[in-house]
């Protein structure tokens, strides 16, 4: 019998590269995205010379934690992941950071320093796995026991969106156009499916009053009858008004998602409506979960691996969705080919998974990959190479560092409000509800 060679998977450099990647103009109720969004790639590299990635955000507050958390990870093997978990509770964070400020995009809640350390430890995750993947010759859903579908459903993720960035602002140009208007936005839902065959589509809303929103929903179910329908007005509106759109759009919407703030609220709406609500807003760790499930406040959650810590922790809130029978998909937010693909090899694995999952993918015209991932009739196709099954081009991530590196420190941090002041001046990050 042949012994397989011995790897040695000691990790013996964690390397953190910042970089700032274009993107498009795209409302939500806080404002307007930047020019450039933060980014982190990590790369851990093993005493057998794999080296695995991952990805996260990359604002200033992430990037103070991803040293001090890395710095623990070197002379571990890549699979001694949960002692990792356990020991970054000893980093400390910032004060400054959590205290008493909501998440960028209000897309959490309140900042803690438990969500913070579990944004970082899921690109660490990612990129053990993915080193480990490549050492054995497995693929990450191996290492996460099993694929079981060969293909992941994504949905078009469909904004509001201005055709450019303000005169004079540095921007990268893009072929989308505006989004203002209900033509406007079945003419990008159109777009989305001539080019990835996109068959649900999410409309991120809480932009402009309710009715115009409610509007251009309708104008999608007529452009696109049957197909699966989303609204997320990312907890804009008051009860009431939650409720008026549900009774309005009932018979077409998939699911509604945080339609209001907070989990009373959004126990209130579903208390009163038959419509689904969704959310990634309030379930994002698992101590939000007895309240939220217990009150019956929300029947999908939207999971998104860099929130929860990863892909493993992606797993186990999954199985308790599955006990307590919430529905389960994906969340996005901005970002590239590693975590769209560390996200297809952990939505494989999920057996509760019966929405397609959202993605940012499509608007981002830039990227780190030798080769960009592809969609094929909305879907991405689960990759059988070993660990993530991606490769870093160095050149492009050289190219994107230096553009954050030669940034005066403006876009380092996202903020959608400030982004919208450059066009509005007198913008204020709405009170909530907006309506």
């Amino acid at each position: 019998m042949t012994t397989p060679p011995s790897r040695d998977l000691t990790v013996t450099e964690v390397r953190l590269t910042p970089i700032l990647v274009a993107d498009p103009p795209l409302l939500n109720t806080q404002g307007v995205h930047q020019p450039y969004t933060p980014r982190l790639i990590v790369e851990v590299v093993t005493a057998d010379g794999t080296t695995g990635l991952g990805e996260t955000y990359g604002d200033t507050k992430y990037l103070d934690l991803a040293r001090p958390l890395a710095d623990r990870l070197v002379g571990r093997r890549a699979g001694d992941l949960n002692r990792l978990f356990t020991e970054a509770d000893a980093v400390a964070v910032d004060a400054d950071q959590v205290s008493g400020k909501v998440d960028v995009g209000g897309l959490r809640g309140v900042q803690t320093a438990d969500k913070l350390r579990l944004s970082v430890l899921s690109a660490l995750e990612v990129a053990c796995l993915d080193a480990l993947g490549k050492s054995l010759g497995l693929p990450v859903h191996a290492l996460l026991g099993g694929k079981v579908r060969d293909t992941v459903d994504y949905s078009a993720y469909l904004f509001y969106k201005w055709a450019g960035h303000p005169e004079g602002v540095r921007a990268e140009k893009d072929d989308w156009g505006a989004a203002l208007d209900p033509a406007g936005v079945v003419a990008q839902a159109r777009t989305f499916t001539e080019r990835y065959g996109f068959t649900s589509f999410k409309l991120k809303g809480g932009v402009f009053p309710p009715d115009e929103e409610i509007a251009a929903v309708r104008a999608l179910a007529a452009a696109f009858p049957g197909h699966p329908l989303r609204l997320d007005p990312n907890g804009a509106w008051s009860v009431e008004t939650s409720l008026k759109v549900a009774g309005e759009l009932g018979d077409v919407l998939e699911y509604l998602e945080d339609p209001a703030l907070g989990t009373p609220a959004m126990a209130e709406v579903a208390a009163r409506t038959g419509v689904p609500l969704a959310t990634n807003m309030c379930v994002t760790t698992f101590a939000e979960i007895k309240e939220a499930f217990t009150r019956d406040a929300v029947q999908v959650v939207l999971s998104d691996h860099h929130y929860w810590g990863g892909l493993r922790n992606t797993q186990q809130l999954a199985a308790v969705c599955r006990t307590f029978g919430v529905g389960v998909s994906m969340h996005s937010n901005t970002h590239l080919g590693i975590s769209l693909a560390a996200m297809t090899h952990v939505a494989a694995t999920v057996p509760n998974l019966h929405h397609a999952c959202d993605s940012h993918y499509p608007w981002q015209s830039e990227d780190v990959l030798t080769e960009r991932l592809t969609f094929e009739n909305g879907a991405v196709r689960v990759s059988d190479a070993p660990g993530l099954g991606v490769e870093l081009d160095r050149d492009r991530l050289a190219a994107l560092h230096r553009r954050w590196l030669d940034d005066d420190g403006t876009l380092r941090d996202r903020d959608d409000a400030a982004a919208m002041r450059v066009a509005h001046p007198e913008w204020e990050t709405p009170a909530v509800p907006r309506w």
